[in-house]
């Protein structure tokens, strides 16, 4: 396939070209310094700034399949799903955050106490992202939530899939390396299983 991704020099955009790349899909990175990623086979690199909308429309053109991995307080849902209209791109699939899953019935982890306070801008944001996706008619997206500790790790291909509640383990920790987040992105590209859907993964 032919995979945009938007955000792809970030910690999470780097390791979603990996997966891409050794699946064997080509894949055009989007940001505003991509081309200051190394060269490899089946990548092409594109700068852009996605909060200008006809020029992130533009470099979409032609893909079959958008990943957003930008922060939610710097590029909003209808600046996203706009560009995409624009674009004629019927799939997106976000990197979503941990913060909407719920950690009790009617409680949402952004919502607890101890979450932390510089965090919660930006889940917040997350979470009116989502909400936004929910409303969407057109667009065919797909809202990957990680666990609470997302972190760079192990490639295992080892994890569970959740939906709408945080995964924590059996010592009660919520984790998931950002490589085996990829690894449950990139399934989903292939296999769509949670279309219109929010899901979630960690061990």
């Amino acid at each position: 396939m032919k995979i945009a991704i938007i955000g792809a020099t970030g910690r999470v955009g780097t390791r979603l070209i990996d997966e891409a790349l050794r699946r064997g899909h080509q894949v055009t990175a989007l940001s505003r310094q991509a081309s200051s990623l190394p060269a490899r086979d089946g990548l092409a690199t594109r700068d852009v700034n996605a909060t200008d909308t006809a020029a992130l429309a533009a470099a979409l053109s032609g893909h079959d399949v958008v990943i957003s991995t930008a922060r939610f307080a710097q590029l909003n849902a209808p600046q996203v799903t706009s560009a995409l209209r624009q674009a004629g791109m019927p799939r997106l699939l976000v990197v979503g955050g941990a913060g909407s899953l719920y950690v009790a019935p009617g409680v949402q982890l952004v919502d607890t106490p101890t979450f932390p306070d510089a965090y919660k801008a930006e889940a917040l944001a997350g979470r009116d992202f989502l909400n936004t996706l929910r409303g969407e008619q057109q667009i065919d997206w797909t809202f990957l939530s990680p666990s609470a500790l997302f972190e760079p790790g192990e490639r295992t291909g080892k994890f569970r899939i959740g939906q709408e509640n945080l995964l924590s383990d059996a010592a009660g920790k919520s984790w998931i390396s950002m490589e085996d987040y990829a690894i449950a992105m990139l399934d989903e590209i292939e296999k769509p299983a949670h279309s219109r859907q929010r899901f979630t993964v960690g061990y």
